[in-house]
Protein backbone atom coordinates (compact mmCIF):
# COMPACT_ATOMS: atom_id res chain seq x y z
CA UNK A 1 0.00 0.00 0.00
CA UNK A 2 1.21 3.46 -0.82
CA UNK A 3 1.55 5.99 2.00
CA UNK A 4 1.42 3.29 4.70
CA UNK A 5 4.26 2.60 7.14
CA UNK A 6 3.82 -0.44 9.38
CA UNK A 7 4.99 0.29 12.93
CA UNK A 8 4.35 -3.18 14.39
CA UNK A 9 2.70 -6.50 13.55
CA UNK A 10 1.17 -8.75 16.22
CA UNK A 11 2.51 -12.13 15.07
CA UNK A 12 1.64 -13.75 18.40
CA UNK A 13 -2.05 -12.97 17.83
CA UNK A 14 -1.92 -14.55 14.37
CA UNK A 15 -0.55 -17.74 15.99
CA UNK A 16 -2.98 -17.85 18.94
CA UNK A 17 -6.16 -16.89 17.09
CA UNK A 18 -7.95 -17.65 13.87
CA UNK A 19 -8.84 -14.33 12.26
CA UNK A 20 -12.34 -14.07 10.87
CA UNK A 21 -12.49 -10.40 9.88
CA UNK A 22 -10.26 -7.30 9.82
CA UNK A 23 -11.26 -3.71 10.56
CA UNK A 24 -9.24 -0.50 10.24
CA UNK A 25 -9.68 1.81 13.24
CA UNK A 26 -8.40 5.21 14.19
CA UNK A 27 -7.21 5.76 17.75
CA UNK A 28 -7.62 8.76 20.05
CA UNK A 29 -4.17 9.76 21.32
CA UNK A 30 -3.09 12.54 23.68
CA UNK A 31 -0.04 14.79 23.54
CA UNK A 32 3.23 12.90 23.39
CA UNK A 33 1.62 9.52 22.62
CA UNK A 34 1.90 10.16 18.89
CA UNK A 35 5.65 10.80 19.11
CA UNK A 36 6.15 7.64 21.17
CA UNK A 37 4.11 5.63 18.66
CA UNK A 38 6.09 6.95 15.70
CA UNK A 39 9.30 6.03 17.55
CA UNK A 40 8.00 2.48 18.04
CA UNK A 41 7.80 2.80 21.83
CA UNK A 42 4.68 0.70 22.41
CA UNK A 43 3.61 -2.85 23.18
CA UNK A 44 0.33 -4.56 22.34
CA UNK A 45 1.02 -8.21 23.10
CA UNK A 46 -1.75 -8.45 25.72
CA UNK A 47 -4.07 -5.81 24.26
CA UNK A 48 -7.68 -6.37 23.30
CA UNK A 49 -10.71 -4.24 22.45
CA UNK A 50 -14.01 -4.10 24.30
CA UNK A 51 -17.34 -2.51 23.36
CA UNK A 52 -18.73 -0.37 26.17
CA UNK A 53 -21.79 1.91 25.93
CA UNK A 54 -21.74 1.89 22.15
CA UNK A 55 -18.03 2.82 21.95
CA UNK A 56 -14.98 0.73 21.16
CA UNK A 57 -12.14 0.85 23.72
CA UNK A 58 -8.60 -0.54 23.47
CA UNK A 59 -7.42 -2.09 26.75
CA UNK A 60 -3.90 -3.22 27.72
CA UNK A 61 -2.15 -1.19 25.01
CA UNK A 62 1.09 0.16 26.53
CA UNK A 63 2.66 3.32 25.11
CA UNK A 64 5.97 4.20 26.79
CA UNK A 65 6.19 7.85 27.94
CA UNK A 66 8.08 10.05 25.49
CA UNK A 67 11.79 10.50 26.37
CA UNK A 68 11.84 14.24 25.79
CA UNK A 69 8.42 14.85 27.32
CA UNK A 70 7.95 17.08 30.34
CA UNK A 71 5.42 17.11 33.19
CA UNK A 72 2.63 16.90 30.60
CA UNK A 73 3.73 13.43 29.47
CA UNK A 74 0.99 10.81 29.02
CA UNK A 75 -0.07 7.86 31.19
CA UNK A 76 1.42 4.63 29.81
CA UNK A 77 -1.47 2.17 30.27
CA UNK A 78 -4.79 3.91 29.92
CA UNK A 79 -7.83 2.81 27.98
CA UNK A 80 -7.88 4.42 24.55
CA UNK A 81 -10.94 5.03 22.42
CA UNK A 82 -10.98 3.55 18.92
CA UNK A 83 -12.68 5.44 16.12
CA UNK A 84 -15.11 3.27 14.17
CA UNK A 85 -18.50 3.92 12.53
CA UNK A 86 -21.48 3.19 14.79
CA UNK A 87 -22.90 0.59 12.36
CA UNK A 88 -19.61 -1.36 12.44
CA UNK A 89 -19.62 -1.29 16.25
CA UNK A 90 -23.15 -2.75 16.30
CA UNK A 91 -22.13 -5.48 13.85
CA UNK A 92 -19.03 -6.33 15.93
CA UNK A 93 -21.07 -6.33 19.14
CA UNK A 94 -23.49 -8.91 17.73
CA UNK A 95 -20.64 -11.22 16.70
CA UNK A 96 -18.73 -10.84 19.98
CA UNK A 97 -21.85 -11.53 22.08
CA UNK A 98 -23.26 -14.44 20.08
CA UNK A 99 -20.30 -16.39 18.80
CA UNK A 100 -17.61 -15.78 21.42
CA UNK A 101 -15.21 -13.79 19.27
CA UNK A 102 -12.51 -11.48 20.67
CA UNK A 103 -11.31 -8.17 19.25
CA UNK A 104 -7.50 -8.21 19.02
CA UNK A 105 -5.17 -5.57 17.51
CA UNK A 106 -3.20 -7.20 14.68
CA UNK A 107 -1.18 -4.34 13.23
CA UNK A 108 -0.30 -0.72 14.04
CA UNK A 109 0.61 1.53 11.13
CA UNK A 110 0.76 5.10 9.88
CA UNK A 111 -1.56 6.06 7.04
CA UNK A 112 -1.18 9.59 5.70
CA UNK A 113 0.52 10.59 8.97
CA UNK A 114 -2.23 9.21 11.20
CA UNK A 115 -1.90 6.22 13.52
CA UNK A 116 -4.27 3.40 12.57
CA UNK A 117 -4.90 0.00 14.15
CA UNK A 118 -5.91 -3.11 12.23
CA UNK A 119 -8.37 -4.81 14.58
CA UNK A 120 -9.17 -8.47 14.07
CA UNK A 121 -12.33 -10.34 14.96
CA UNK A 122 -10.66 -13.49 16.29
CA UNK A 123 -11.48 -16.81 17.85
CA UNK A 124 -8.95 -18.65 20.03
CA UNK A 125 -7.17 -21.66 18.56
CA UNK A 126 -7.05 -25.00 20.31
CA UNK A 127 -3.71 -26.65 21.06
CA UNK A 128 -4.02 -29.11 18.18
CA UNK A 129 -4.70 -26.21 15.78
CA UNK A 130 -1.50 -24.52 16.94
CA UNK A 131 0.46 -27.73 16.39
CA UNK A 132 -0.98 -27.99 12.91
CA UNK A 133 0.08 -24.40 12.19
CA UNK A 134 3.64 -25.18 13.32
CA UNK A 135 3.69 -28.32 11.16
CA UNK A 136 2.48 -26.40 8.08
CA UNK A 137 5.06 -23.67 8.65
CA UNK A 138 7.88 -26.23 8.96
CA UNK A 139 6.77 -28.02 5.78
CA UNK A 140 6.66 -24.74 3.87
CA UNK A 141 10.16 -23.82 5.07
CA UNK A 142 11.47 -27.24 4.09
CA UNK A 143 10.02 -27.06 0.58
CA UNK A 144 11.39 -23.54 0.09
CA UNK A 145 14.81 -24.74 1.25
CA UNK A 146 14.73 -27.71 -1.16
CA UNK A 147 13.62 -25.45 -3.99
CA UNK A 148 16.51 -23.03 -3.36
CA UNK A 149 19.05 -25.87 -3.30
CA UNK A 150 17.86 -27.17 -6.70
CA UNK A 151 18.24 -23.76 -8.32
Amino acid sequence: MEGVKVLADNRKARFNYTIDENLECGIVLQGTEVKSMKAGQFSFADAYARIREGELWLIGFHITPYDHGNIFNHVAERERKLLVHRQEIKKLNRKVDEKGFTLVPLKVYLKKGRVKIDLGLCKGKKTYDKRETIKDRDLRRETERNFRIRL
